[in-house]
């Protein structure tokens, strides 16, 4: 398993090492111990699983504090485009993001810490996301910041994705206060 750091502090990209044959594949899709050395020492307590055609965009969400959670992110089936986008005012990057595609091809995974906003384009139809959390979901806390905020200049590749209605009316970054 090879971790590496991205330039934004926190945010980790893994890729497992893929052992295949005639047979098919085996890789480890997580290692407590190979995380805690990259300082992610929060127990995941909560899996979630997506299913999306092409050009379903989910997000960019968050939980806000006590209920704050990181995310391990991967696809099983598909492709993603995803992105987490700093929301902790203190930080250095405060407002930036960095996005990397992850597919059943790839077998990258993502780690978000808790203190960004997460979301996802799906590349392929029939697209599984998969994703272990470090906290339960808890909906009076959950917050969205607008896909689409001229301030945080995503390039999704897509003008018109397919979205929620709770994605369609998100806070602009322009307007966002952050709670962390």
């Amino acid at each position: 398993m090879k971790i590496e750091k991205t330039p934004i502090d926190g945010l980790l990209i893994i890729t497992p090492t893929v052992f295949g044959d005639e047979r098919g594949h085996f890789f480890e899709s997580f290692r407590k111990d190979s995380l805690n050395t990259y300082g992610v020492t929060e127990d995941f307590v909560q899996d979630n699983q997506s299913l999306s055609g092409k050009g379903i965009l989910r997000g960019l969400h968050f939980q806000k504090n006590p209920h704050a959670q990181g995310k391990l992110v991967r696809v099983l089936q598909g492709a993603v485009l995803d992105v987490a986008v700093d929301i902790r005012p203190n930080s250095l990057t405060y407002g930036q993001h960095f996005s990397l595609v992850l597919s059943d091809i790839n077998k990258t995974m993502f780690y978000i810490p808790p203190g960004f906003a997460h979301g996802f384009l799906t590349l392929e139809d029939n697209t599984i996301f998969a994703y272990k959390c470090t906290n339960y979901y808890h909906k009076e806390s959950e917050g969205c910041v607008l896909w689409n905020s001229p301030l945080l200049e995503i390039n999704w590749g897509i003008d018109s994705p397919i979205l929620s209605e709770k994605d369609k009316i998100a806070t602009d970054f322009a307007d966002f206060k952050s709670p962390f």
